[in-house]
């Protein structure tokens, strides 16, 4: 069964819970813990680059750092695409590569290039026209049909709502697998937007993205179900913990001289060992060399 397919089953029987990815270590840990799904964040992808979510990143570059987080775990991963970077027929390759990657979908944003992040000023949209032949593009370059196509919006803060309804319309007209609003601000506004597709006739998944700090409150996974969505994003939560994690101890670092005080707060060798499934490739390793000898 293909990533996409699995994610589509996924979506059918509940609303699915995607934590960002930012490496395959995270991706591993993502799946130790029991989640179903993940989430490859571009701003996640940008920052374990050095660089800000500004569009800065390739496409090459997005595929090449999604595959490697994918390939590490058996979970169906979403990607963020950022813009399909570049026209149609761009579009239609970045589809392609996301699916050889062995990707379960991406979404698409409805940002001029070049995007900026969803939560901060200074977003140029597209034409909701411009953007629907994207998506008809991306979902006619797809060669697994359940690879999820997903149109994001980011007409909320520069158009308003009623246009942001309208623009995930043409979308899903388009051909769109599901819509993602990016940057609403309440409860109700999730509860507007989802309301008004339904009342089109237009029930396909919602995408709700709860990252922190940003234009949308803190609503819980089971807040987000009740009000109809069916993927809930946490893009750099586990991101933001780790690094602010990294600043602590290299502050202690610096200013005492040892990490001895860190110790409780670190995972342990066999903790990290028994993650990577060290003690499997040894064996592995040792079973190959058996049967083919020395």
């Amino acid at each position: 069964m293909s990533a996409g397919k699995r994610l589509r089953e996924l979506i059918e029987r509940q609303t699915v819970v995607l934590p960002g990815a930012f490496n395959a270590l995270t991706a591993l840990q993502i799946q130790r813990a029991g989640f179903e799904a993940a989430y490859v964040s571009g701003a996640g992808v940008a920052a374990s680059r050095g660089l800000p979510d500004i569009g800065l990143v390739s496409m090459t570059e997005a595929v090449s750092d999604s595959a490697i987080i994918a390939n590490a775990v058996t979970l169906p991963m979403l990607a963020d695409a950022d813009t399909g970077y570049g026209e149609l027929l761009a579009v239609m390759r970045t589809v392609r590569e996301f699916e050889h990657a062995g990707l379960a979908g991406i979404h698409i944003e409805d940002q001029e290039s070049p995007k900026r992040c969803g939560h901060l000023p200074g977003k140029r949209l597209l034409s909701s026209t411009a953007m629907a032949r994207k998506i008809g593009a991306a979902v006619e370059a797809r060669q697994d049909a359940d690879f999820l196509i997903v149109a994001r919006s980011d007409a909320r803060a520069i158009e308003g709502m009623d246009a942001t309804v309208m623009r995930a319309l043409a979308y899903i007209e388009a051909g769109a697998d599901a819509v993602f609003p990016e940057a609403l601000e309440c409860a109700d506004e999730f509860d507007t937007f989802a309301t008004a597709l339904s009342s089109h006739g237009a029930n396909v998944p919602l995408v709700a993205n709860m990252t922190e700090f940003g234009k949308t409150p803190y609503l819980s996974v089971k807040e987000f179900a009740a009000l109809g969505y069916s993927i809930v994003l946490f893009p750099l939560t586990a991101f933001r913990v780790a690094t602010k994690a990294v600043e602590i101890v290299l502050d202690e670092l610096k200013c005492i001289g040892t990490q001895r005080g860190s110790l409780d707060q670190m995972q342990t060798r066999a903790e990290l060992y028994d993650l990577l499934r060290y003690a499997d490739y040894e064996k592995r390793d040792k079973d190959l060399y058996e049967r083919y000898g020395d």
